[in-house]
C-alpha cells in the first residue's frame, strides 16, 4: 500500500476516535474563548479520549501559558492540539530495524491472546519477504491450535518456513530448534510467537524466561527485539498490560493494532506518556500493508482531526 494510501486508511480508522474528540471540541468551545471553563472541559474531553490524566494535564498547562484568554476557532484548537501529541509521540516513534549483524535477528513477539500476535508476525514476515528478506517463524503458542493454524496458513503466504509442534509441546524447545534450523539456512529473521495466558501469570513468566534462557544458549544476545503486541479497543487496560510484561521481559517496542476498530485512539499518547517505550508499528487493518511503521504527526492529525 502506498503511504499516502495507509495514512488516508489511519485517518479512517480513526474516524471514531475523531468523532469523540471533534464533537467535544465544538461543545467546549461554544464561547470561543479559552478561559478556565473552557480549559476545563478541555481536560476533561481529553481524559475521557483515552489520553490519560498526565497527557491531558500537559496539553491544558501548555494551552493556559500559550492562549488562554485568547479567542480561537475549533480549527486553531485541533491544529495546537495536534502540534501537542505529536510532541509528546515523537521521540516513541522509532521503527523496527534489523540488525544485519544478527543472523537471524531474533524477535520474540508477547502479549495478552486475541491482541493480533499471531497476525501481526504474518505481516511483518509478509512484508520483510517482500523485500527480500529470509524469514522464519515459530510456533510458540503450543496451547492454542488456532494460532498454530494461523500462523501456519502465513507460512503459505509467505513462503516462510514455520516450525510448530504437536498441542502442548514446549514453546522453549520449540524455540531453541527454530534458531538452530534459522542459522543453518541463514535466515536473516526468526520471529516466535508465544501465549499470552495473563491469568496464569506466574505460569506465563516461567514459560518467557525459559524461552529466553534456552535461546541465549545459542546466542547470548537473543532475543535482539522484544515486541509487546495492544489491541488499542482495550483502551486503559493496555496500561496495565504494558506493566505485567514490562515485569515479565525486557520489553524492546510496541505494535499497537485494531485502531480501525476502536474508538480509543488516544491510548497511543496515554502509553507513550506513560512509559516511553518505541511505538514500531501501528495496524489499522487486516491486510499486510496495514501495519505500518509509527509517523507521530500523521498520528496526531488523524486523532484530532486536524
Amino acid at each position: 500500500m502506498a503511504l499516502g494510501g495507509f495514512f488516508s486508511r489511519l485517518k479512517e480508522g480513526l474516524t471514531r476516535s475523531t468523532q469523540k474528540i471533534g464533537a467535544g471540541l465544538g461543545a467546549v468551545l461554544t464561547r470561543k474563548r479559552l478561559d478556565d471553563a473552557a480549559l476545563e472541559e478541555l481536560e476533561e474531553l481529553l481524559i475521557s479520549a483515552d489520553l490519560g490524566h498526565a497527557v491531558a494535564s500537559k496539553i491544558i498547562a501548555s494551552f493556559r501559558r500559550s492562549r488562554f484568554g485568547k479567542d480561537v476557532t475549533d480549527q486553531e484548537v485541533k491544529d495546537a492540539l495536534a502540534e501537542e501529541i505529536a510532541a509528546i509521540l515523537a521521540p516513541v516513534a522509532v521503527p523496527l530495524e534489523l540488525n544485519p549483524a544478527h543472523r537471524p535477528h531474533v524477535i520474540l513477539v508477547v502479549g495478552v491472546n486475541g491482541t493480533g500476535k499471531t497476525t501481526t508476525i504474518g505481516k511483518l514476515a509478509q512484508s520483510w519477504g517482500a523485500q527480500g528478506v529470509r524469514c522464519v517463524m515459530v510456533a510458540g503458542d503450543t496451547f492454542r491450535a488456532a494460532a498454530v493454524e494461523q500462523l501456519q496458513i502465513w507460512g503459505e503466504r509467505t513462503a516462510a518456513p514455520v516450525i510448530a509442534g504437536a498441542p502442548g509441546t514446549d514453546a522453549a524447545g520449540l524455540a531453541f530448534d527454530a534458531l538452530t534450523r534459522a542459522r543453518a539456512e541463514k535466515a536473516d529473521v526468526l520471529l516466535i510467537d508465544t501465549a499470552g495466558r495473563l491469568h496464569n501469570k506466574g505460569a506465563l513468566m516461567e514459560e518467557l524466561a525459559k524461552i529466553i534462557r534456552v535461546l541465549r544458549k545459542q546466542d547470548e544476545t537473543a532475543p535482539h527485539s522484544v515486541l509487546l503486541v495492544l489491541d488499542a479497543t482495550t483502551g486503559q487496560n493496555a496500561i496495565e498490560q504494558v506493566r505485567v510484561f514490562k515485569e515479565l521481559v525486557s520489553v524492546t517496542g510496541l505494535v499497537v493494532t485494531k485502531l480501525d476498530g476502536s474508538a480509543r485512539g488516544g491510548i497511543v499518547v496515554a502509553l507513550a506518556e506513560s512509559f516511553g517505550l518505541p511505538i514500531n508499528a501501528v495496524g489499522v487493518g487486516e491486510k499486510a500493508g496495514d501495519l505500518r511503521p509509527f509517523d507521530a504527526m500523521e498520528f496526531a492529525r488523524g486523532l484530532v482531526g486536524a
